[in-house]
């Protein structure tokens, strides 16, 4: 059986019991860094000397198959060096493959940075929507393809690109788009900053420490009336887009009904 299972963020105090067994009796441990899993036993003062395979972001692919077969037979535990394993971390291609071959994957869950950060945040959190990290490039583009996301946003981002992300932000959404940067959680020196866009830019604006999560406001909902909507379809149209590609584009940008739009437009011309 593969078992995934979710390591401290942070506080080691956040270890689960079930991981503490886990650990103590495994025969194979796949990990994104053998090294932290080896300082993760000291810690938590285990005897146990499991076989210990290198599973990361450069091997996975090519590991998942023999990791697999090995998991026929018995249990293999496999860790991140921090949080849930597949979860923009090593893993997600093991899984797969062991769903593909028909061997059982379960969960010890437990610490999770991204619903860490969510609860904390004071932003929505009925619906929201985990972007992972953020790209090296291309962040205007990236944000600004969000612009009109709805759900509370989530994503990783690190330390030293921080700033730069942040103004990005500001340039894709605006000054004014309510955003939280927490930093170092479950840590001694955990920080929560919450603000709009702007405010965070400027606050950040030197830089920051640790591991970081931004989390964004959702788009707020369309305030446009079917009459403007229904205007801004005459004004495609007049360009040369046909009817029902217009309707649609408005009704999008807008969140007015596409078949109020068409059907006004079309009373209209």
């Amino acid at each position: 059986m593969i078992i995934l299972a979710a390591t401290p963020i942070g506080n080691l105090g956040d270890v689960s019991r079930r991981l503490v067994d886990a650990l103590g009796t495994v025969g194979i441990i796949a990990a994104e860094d053998t090294r932290t899993t080896i300082h993760l036993l000291s810690a938590l003062g285990i005897d146990n000397r499991p076989r210990l395979i290198p599973l990361h972001e450069h091997n996975e692919d090519a590991r998942a198959s023999e990791i697999v077969e090995l998991a026929r037979e018995q249990d293999v535990l496999v860790l991140s060096d921090a949080g849930m394993p597949a979860i923009s971390d090593p893993g997600f291609p093991l899984v797969a493959a062991a769903a593909a071959a028909g061997v059982n994957v379960t969960v010890l869950p437990g610490p999770s940075a991204v619903l860490a950060a969510l609860a904390v945040s004071g932003l929505p959190t009925d619906r929201f929507t985990f972007e992972g990290f953020l790209p090296r490039k291309g962040r205007v583009a990236h944000f600004s393809a969000l612009a009109r996301e709805p759900r509370t946003m989530v994503f990783f981002e690190s330390p030293n690109r921080l700033p730069a992300a942040l103004a990005d932000l500001v340039t894709a959404l605006g000054p004014d788009r309510r955003a939280v940067v927490c930093r170092e959680l479950t840590k001694l020196y955990e920080e929560v900053r919450r603000g709009t866009a702007a405010e965070l830019a400027a606050y950040f604006a030197d830089g920051a420490r640790g591991e970081i999560c931004l989390v964004v406001a959702g788009a707020e909902p369309a305030t446009a009336n079917l009459p403007d909507g229904i205007a801004q379809v005459l004004a495609l149209v007049a360009q040369g887009v046909r009817l029902k590609e217009a309707s649609a584009e408005v009704a999008e940008s807008t969140g007015l009904s596409r078949r109020d739009l068409y059907e006004g437009a079309l009373a209209a011309r």
